[in-house]
């Protein structure tokens, strides 16, 4: 009996051992857009692996499952969003997410293959842009810093819509009725007169932002896009390896030499 009872408790430490070795290893699963989010995690890859954390990413190509996956505990944090983006998504479905870091800016451009700049647009001219209404002021805010337009006096202009514009010197029409994903095939099938376009898709589909846009965002754009995760899991040391290894000066220098300039990073 007291044989049996050693032997079971050897097979306990052992078990509890081995679970004690994984969680030291650490697994950290991180949801991102394919370019560059997913890009810039594979280079952090190696430097969680010094410190026995194993980064796993999984990618797509939409604005909406990262964060329904990382409120099912599907994945750890996820990192494609800007924080108005972030912030939107948080009031309309009541998410308990926290922001656990700026990384990097990615300007938002204008492209159109019938214009060359933006002083050429016509009157009346048709401006696509994507259905995200968290992108929306972010288009305005652009157009109004290029002249086109003027937003109303006091609005908070990160959610200025539309209808927020008093001033249109072109009569410029907004379309904006379609997915973020499907403004670059708009574009390329010369929809529209000009399409706004954020830089992740962009770079995606080939496209160099600082060559074929008509006119960028402002490199101090308030966009930043950001490590989001779970209120509760915000102190976790995985979560802060992570952001640590995307503020290092490695992973910095990477996004400048990789994108030269059409991804920006902050810290």
């Amino acid at each position: 009996m007291k044989k049996f009872l050693a032997g079971a408790l050897l097979s306990v430490s052992a078990l509890t051992l081995a679970a004690c070795g994984n969680e030291e290893s650490g697994e950290l699963v991180v949801g991102a857009s394919n370019v560059p989010h997913a890009e810039i995690l594979e280079q952090v890859k190696p430097i969680l692996e010094e410190q026995g954390i194993e980064l796993k990413i999984e990618t797509y190509q939409d604005y909406v499952l990262p964060n329904k996956d990382l409120e099912s505990g599907d994945l750890d944090a996820n990192f494609f969003q800007h924080i108005p983006y972030l912030e939107g998504q948080i009031k309309d479905n009541g998410y308990d997410f926290v922001n656990a870091g700026g990384i990097h800016i990615e300007p938002i451009g204008v492209y159109s293959k019938k214009y060359k700049s933006l002083e050429e647009l016509p009157e009346g001219a048709t401006i696509i842009m994507s259905n995200s209404v968290a992108d929306h002021g972010r288009v305005l805010s652009l157009l109004e810093a290029k002249g086109l337009i003027k937003l109303a006096e006091g609005i908070d202009k990160t959610a200025a819509e539309v209808k927020d514009v008093v001033e249109n010197k072109k009569n410029l029409k907004f379309d904006a009725n379609y997915e973020p994903a499907l403004l670059v095939q708009l574009y390329e099938n010369e929809e529209g007169d000009a399409v706004l376009i954020n830089s992740n898709f962009a770079i995606d589909a080939g496209i160099n932002p600082l060559e074929e846009s008509i006119a960028l965002e402002d490199k101090e754009s308030p966009y930043v896009n950001i490590v989001a995760v779970r209120a509760e899991d915000k102190d976790k040391k995985e979560i802060k390896a992570l952001v640590d290894a995307l503020h290092s000066k490695e992973i910095q220098d990477f996004i400048i030499t990789e994108w030269n300039g059409s991804v920006v990073p902050v810290n």
